[in-house]
């Protein structure tokens, strides 16, 4: 079972009710195709788009439950325009380029559903006029712009062995001085380093991370069984390769998992942390996981490292090694597009390699 899944299912299951009737309807058709993940998302951006119709007089209503489709119908590209400039120029929760785009593309989808899908009893379109279909949505990240972003805020090969090795000791020799800190890094640094290095010798995602179980491991054949990013079939696990690296950090911390986190039996989490309060541990939470790495990052002198920023720093050492197709599937992309950053990202690294070798 993907925890993360029930966990956006349940969400996605409180916040529909709050939805206008053609959403719910939306949903509901999207439900088989789409991870509850995804659908959440749909389901967000639709809040912010209907309470902006309130707020703007552009529709009737108490509540964004009570928006009439007529609404919909009566909107002109105007208001669209207005719309994304609204998400841009906020105050609070200012929406970068690409997140706004998504969000039209969010929009789009259920116009589209609702004008060319849906149908009333007499067989006619739900929606009879679609603003959405003159709205142009650009590409807002091409592989070579996201490349230039990720430059110089990834590891490199020897400071992916220095990261690791400031996460196994040199942490605990920076915080020496702090008694709370310290007492909490030597509890759970065996834990910490085993997750760092299992991303950075494999480049699984946080979420991929978060729903392993002890038995996805299998430590002979170097595998972890994960479900994979937008795949919907709950009955199958991904096989995921790992280097050698990472066996010597898996193997002490499954020594210790047990006795140091005191999980119960019916527990099949791989990584657990014990919450305040209790005296069991449960499994670790992606916001928990995404904290930790942030707080060694920073120590570090690398405050811009994340979790996402490890599978980056793998993924480009591992295509240094193996061509597009090979990175694609260890890294789980849909689109060996994706999967191009990576060949933008090296031609700088093989460059400044060649520069080393002529000064040496």
């Amino acid at each position: 079972m993907n925890i993360l899944k029930v966990k956006d299912r349940q969400e996605l299951d409180k916040r529909i009710p709050s939805m206008p009737w053609y959403v719910e309807k939306f949903i509901n058709y999207k439900l088989p195709d789409l991870s509850p993940s995804s659908l959440l998302e749909y389901v967000r951006d639709y809040e912010t788009f209907l309470s902006w119709l309130l707020a703007e007089g552009l529709a009737e209503g108490s509540a964004i439950k009570d928006v009439p489709l007529e609404s919909l119908e009566k909107l002109h590209m105007e208001s669209i325009d207005n719309f994304r400039m609204f998400l841009a120029t906020r105050t609070e929760n200012a929406n970068s380029k690409t997140t706004i785009s998504r969000k039209l593309s969010s929009l789009r989808s259920l116009f589209h559903y609702l004008s060319q899908i849906a149908e009333d009893e007499q067989f006619y379109p739900l929606l009879k006029r679609n603003v959405m279909a003159k709205v142009e949505i650009k590409r807002t990240q091409k592989p070579k712009d996201t490349a230039a972003k990720l430059e110089g805020k990834l590891l490199q090969e020897h400071e992916i062995y220095e990261f690791m090795e400031y996460v196994h000791r040199g942490y605990g020799e920076d915080v020496a001085n702090n008694k709370q800190a310290l007492y909490f890094y030597e509890l759970n640094k065996v834990r910490d380093a085993c997750i760092v290095s299992l991303v950075l010798n494999s480049g699984l995602r946080v979420s991929e991370v978060v729903n392993l179980n002890v038995d996805d491991l299998d430590l002979k054949k170097k595998l972890a069984h994960v479900y994979r990013k937008g795949k919907n079939d709950d009955s199958f696990k991904t096989p995921v390769y790992f280097r050698n690296e990472a066996i010597d950090d898996l193997t002490r911390y499954l020594e210790l998992r047990q006795t140091q986190y005191k999980a119960p039996r019916k527990e099949k989490a791989l990584f657990l942390a014990i919450a305040n309060g209790k005296k069991e541990g449960e499994r670790m939470t992606k916001r928990a996981i995404q904290e930790m790495v942030i707080k060694y990052a920073k120590r570090f002198g690398k405050p811009f490292l994340s979790v996402h920023k490890l599978r980056h720093s793998f993924a480009t050492d591992y295509y240094l090694s193996n061509d597009l197709y090979k990175t694609q599937e260890q890294l789980g992309h849909a689109s060996p597009e994706t999967t191009q950053i990576y060949a933008h990202l090296t031609d700088k690294t093989m460059a400044e390699a060649i520069d080393k070798r002529k000064e040496s």
